[in-house]
């Protein structure tokens, strides 16, 4: 499994509520030509037929949101329930593996953080491991920052809590050549996207944080979760750069694995990266 998580990361590194504000007063105010420099104040106050209008338009785009995700949302439960058994078979109460859950939200760092945590590693190993893991984040925020640089801080980051993979898997394609970046219905369409995977995650890792004294250690959950990441991975699989990636973070992870406090992982991870960008500059060039 730990293989298949190393993959997993290496793989989607490797890939690529509001309005704008100007437009958003312009649509309120009902007008068709952008206004330059005008205070909200100076504005006629928005119709009730504007404010309907918009409103349709936000649930919309959640709604479109919430249907790209949901093909992804089978595999996000299967690795959500194998998630929160494992925390309580590791040895963390029920309550403290709901917490985790809660705050962390990111089953690759919770299920890498665990041996490291029954080994009584030291803890800033167990953060190095859980922020190597998640290094795909800042290529995934790098990409959105188009996007959502219009909004406020804190609402960036609650978006940056909600993110998730299969979030940034549909939403990336599906806007990548918008003329338009940081409209209403990107907002509106990843938020939808977004709150499906986390309501998902959050109900199936709870569910399976309440089954796990009762799941009998002879059941091959690692199997199940096998299978939820190959789901996960195998629609990612698209070009020869991540093919690349996959092979190097395979390779070094197999190699690695006997390496005490799970280095190996982070190796894994440092050398699929490193090979799906080298590979990605290369094919780009034509040199291969």
């Amino acid at each position: 499994m730990t293989v298949l998580i190393v993959l997993k990361e290496c793989l989607i590194v490797t890939r690529q509520s509001l309005y704008n504000r100007q437009t958003f007063t312009n649509f309120l105010s009902g007008q068709c030509a952008r206004f330059s420099g005008v205070a909200l104040s100076e504005l006629p106050p928005p119709s009730d037929q504007c404010v309907k209008d918009l409103r349709a338009q936000r649930i919309a785009a959640m709604r479109d949101g919430c249907r790209a995700v949901s093909p992804g949302l089978l595999a996000l439960t299967v690795w959500g329930v194998v998630t929160g058994v494992a925390m309580v078979k590791s040895g963390l109460a029920e309550h403290t593996a709901v917490v985790m859950s809660l705050l962390v939200y990111a089953g690759s760092a919770q299920l890498t953080s665990l041996p490291l945590i029954m080994a009584g590693a030291p803890l800033w190993l167990i953060f190095a491991a859980g922020t190597v893991v998640n290094l795909r984040f800042i290529i995934f925020g790098a990409a959105l920052h188009p996007y959502f640089k219009n909004m406020r801080w804190p609402k960036r980051l609650l978006m940056g809590y909600l993110s998730v993979d299969v979030a940034f898997v549909v939403f990336m394609p599906r806007f990548s050549d918008a003329p338009q970046k940081g409209t209403l219905e990107q907002h509106w369409f990843y938020l939808g996207a977004l709150v499906s995977s986390w309501t998902v995650w959050q109900v199936t890792s709870i569910a399976g944080i309440a089954l796990g004294s009762f799941v009998p250690s002879t059941w091959s959950l690692d199997f199940a979760a096998i299978l939820a990441l190959i789901a996960m991975m195998m629609p990612l699989v698209s070009n020869k750069p991540i093919l690349v990636a996959i092979l190097a973070a395979g390779v070094v992870a197999w190699i690695t694995q006997m390496w005490p406090l799970r280095l190996g992982l982070i190796a894994a991870v440092i050398a699929g990266s490193a090979a799906g960008m080298w590979a990605e500059k290369v094919f780009r060039k034509g040199r291969v």
